[in-house]
Parts: structure tokens; C-alpha cells; sequence
């Protein structure tokens, strides 16, 4: 007797009416959704595809919180967010908050104008944070993310370990070099991934970055005895440093963490706040770049996010209290070196 889940085949070899048929090949690929105005899928298509990802989709900032309800899965969302909107704010809440629930990774992209609220709306562990990002940060932002869910089946090695990074590194440029071509054939108005302004290319007669003014009282208690060292001497070893790309190739000597430290001493000998796009100033390199390293510095402690009471829009950066005390006696121990 025939099983009843069996399909008897006619004899003249043609399949019966209403036969079940092979679906399509299940696509393993992470899925990649895209969020920015004045972008199309087909454009993106070829660089989902060479990163690696299944695109879901664009969707315009005013259908995004919708699309995110409605979107049943998604392992990464890439956002663009180059320009200030009414509900900028609102949207960045919800990926963030999404993001975590999902343990889902998103690259926001956004601009100076908007990197102060992206910064502050920052919550995910598996969120990167651009700005002005060129060709190259995006297509490493983009692997990365791919390489954040975990692929079923497979084990890690260490003799792969250094394979696996060779094949990053292939793919960040084969990734790179598919965006290259993708700015060649459209000219999309924004976003745009053509190179943004650098940082590294602004004059080199540092002068100490702009800090806010004062706000209510000192962020710090007001010692008795006089500080070891001023702000205008951290300053003016800030300006040392710049100099040297005077006379020696600048992109040799860059230590953004170092800068950045520095900068935050002589504004907490001033008493003064420091935004983000400052800190990426002092930096003097490009704002991702210093954006990362903003993060690291953060999750190691040596400097801590201070909410702005007067707009929850915006957080300060400033160090933390052992760093502080750190520096403060590299500083003296260094001066004494050199005077010796």
C-alpha cells in the first residue's frame, strides 16, 4: 500500500497538479536593514551583497519607528543620520533600546551636526558610532558587524585565528573597493560616502580645544594647595605636540588616546566641561577614529560620560578621577626629569 505522504509519479513522467516542489536554498546570510532618506535598494544591493548580508530593505527616517515594530528579525541596521530632524532623538531611543533587547548591531552614521545626540543616545554593546566616515571605516564597520553573530556550526580555533583576520582584511577591501564603484556610478546627494572633512587636515597651531563655559558650580572640589601644574602648561605640551608635524610626517606619531587625555586635564584645571565633537578635536585624527577611541577610554575607566542637566541631548567627557591623579603625577614626575 502507497504511503499517503508519497507522490506517485505519472507514466508519462510529468510531475501530478499540485506536486510538492524543492523551495528555494535557505539564506543563511545575516540580515542588513538600512534606515536613511534619499537611498534606494538597488544602490545599496551590491554593497549589502559584498559585505556579506541579506538586505531586507531602505526605509526612510519618517517610516523607521514603524519598520522597526513591524520588523520581525534583524541582525544589523545600519542608520544614516547625517542632519538634525524633530524626531532624530525619538528614533535613536528606540533602535538603542531594540538593539538591546535583540542583541541586535547597528552602525549609526551620522554627521557633526548630529554626533553630539547620537553620542548621548549611545547604548548598545554591539553599536558603532561614525561620523563623516569614509569609504574604508564604513566597509570595516560593516564586517564587523557581519562578524557579530555567532555562525552555528562552527568552532574557534587558534591556529585560524590569524586566517580569520587575513580574510577581515580582505574583506573590509574588497568591501571598500565595491563602494568605490558604487560612488563612481550615482551621485547620491546625502548620504554620500565620498570622503568628509578630516580632522588631521585642519591647521597645526593647536591652541587647546573649545570648552564650554563654566556651568553652576566646578565639577571638581577646589583644592587648598595650589595645583603641581596649570592648564596652560598641559596646553602648551599639547601645541609641543602638534608641531612635530612641522617638521616630521604627522601620521606617524598619532596617539588620539594620549591628546584626548591631556585635553581633559587642562579643562578640569579650568574647571570646564568638554563636548564630544570637541574631544574628536583634540584628537586630531578623523572623528571615528576618535569616536572608538572616546569608547575604549570609557570602558577602561579612564574617562566618564557627564549628562548635560540643561539638555538631555548632550553628555560631557571627563576624566575620571584616578586618571586625573595619574596624570597629575606623570606630569610632576616628568617636569622633574627635565629639569634635572
Amino acid at each position: 500500500m502507497m504511503d499517503d505522504f508519497s507522490y506517485a509519479q505519472p507514466l508519462t513522467g510529468q510531475p501530478i497538479i499540485g506536486q510538492a516542489t524543492p523551495l528555494a536554498a535557505r539564506d543563511e546570510r545575516a540580515s542588513l536593514l538600512v534606515i536613511a532618506d534619499q537611498m534606494d535598494a538597488p544602490d545599496l544591493a551590491p554593497v549589502a551583497a559584498a559585505a556579506g548580508f541579506r538586505l531586507l530593505g531602505v526605509a526612510a527616517l519618517a517610516d523607521a519607528p514603524v519598520r522597526l515594530d513591524l520588523q520581525a528579525q534583524c541582525d544589523t541596521v545600519l542608520f544614516f543620520c547625517p542632519a538634525m530632524t524633530p524626531l532624530l532623538e525619538r528614533l535613536l531611543v528606540q533602535l538603542e533600546t531594540q538593539a538591546i533587547q535583540n542583541g541586535m548591531a547597528v552602525i549609526l552614521v551620522a554627521g557633526w551636526e548630529t554626533v553630539e545626540l547620537a553620542f548621548a543616545c549611545l547604548r548598545g554593546p554591539h553599536t558603532q558610532l561614525l561620523c563623516d566616515p569614509d569609504r574604508t571605516e564604513l566597509a570595516a564597520a560593516l564586517v564587523a558587524a557581519g562578524q557579530h553573530r555567532p555562525v552555528v556550526g562552527h568552532v574557534h580555533e587558534v591556529d585560524r585565528e590569524g586566517a580569520r583576520l587575513q580574510q577581515l582584511s580582505e574583506e573590509v577591501g574588497r568591501l571598500a573597493r565595491t563602494l568605490d564603484a558604487l560612488t563612481e556610478r550615482t551621485r547620491m546627494a546625502t548620504p554620500s560616502f565620498d570622503l568628509g572633512p578630516r580632522i588631521s587636515d585642519r591647521p597645526s597651531d593647536y591652541i587647546g580645544m573649545p570648552a564650554l563655559a563654566p556651568i553652576g558650580t566646578p565639577l571638581q572640589p577646589v583644592e587648598k594647595a595650589a595645583p603641581a601644574i596649570t592648564a596652560a602648561q598641559v596646553r602648551d605640551l599639547l601645541r609641543a605636540r602638534r608641531i612635530r608635524a612641522d617638521f616630521l610626517p604627522g601620521d606617524l606619531f598619532a596617539d588620539p588616546a594620549w591628546d584626548m587625555m591631556l585635553d581633559l586635564l587642562a579643562a578640569r584645571l579650568d574647571h570646564e566641561r568638554v563636548s564630544v565633537s570637541s574631544l574628536c578635536i583634540a584628537a586630531a585624527v578623523p572623528p571615528t577614529t576618535a569616536l572608538r577611541w572616546i569608547r575604549t577610554l570609557t570602558d577602561k575607566g579612564l574617562v566618564e560620560r557627564q549628562a548635560d542637566p540643561h539638555d538631555g541631548r548632550r553628555v560631557f567627557i571627563a576624566l575620571a578621577e584616578e586618571a586625573a591623579d595619574a596624570l597629575t603625577r606623570w606630569f610632576g614626575a616628568s617636569r622633574r626629569l627635565l629639569s634635572a
